[in-house]
């Protein structure tokens, strides 16, 4: 079952590492989608670009496994709350898929994070 885990782990963990590697080669783009009046909209992509490769590879090779789950996890509730939340609201049926992709994740992230000692 050992191996089922580290599998997970794996299969998990890229997404997050991708994902941020996009931030850094779509950061202008990315930062016209965020709500007006945000300062820093590109330095905040890039700052989001950083923290996803960060968790994605501590999980990855299981550093910090707990934090890394934890501050996935806000990252996300940030990303639901001031992004997708809007969009669906506004009547966007892809920021609903968005949404529920992240609430996924989210819940993934917080069970990873139950699951580690440290």
């Amino acid at each position: 079952m050992k191996i089922l885990g580290t599998i997970g782990r794996i299969i998990y963990s890229i997404p997050f590492v991708i994902f941020g590697v996009f931030h850094f080669m779509n950061a202008s783009s990315m930062a016209s989608t965020m709500i007006s009046g945000w300062p820093y909209g590109e330095i905040l992509i890039y700052l989001s670009g950083a923290a996803l490769v960060l968790g994605g590879v501590a999980i990855l090779f299981g550093f910090f496994g707990r934090l890394a789950g934890i501050l996935l996890a806000v990252l996300l509730l940030i990303f639901i709350l001031a992004i997708h939340l809007p969009g669906v609201q506004a009547g966007n049926q892809m920021a609903l898929s968005s949404l529920l992709k992240d609430s996924a994740l989210l819940g993934a992230a917080l069970s990873y994070a139950a699951t580690m000692k440290k």
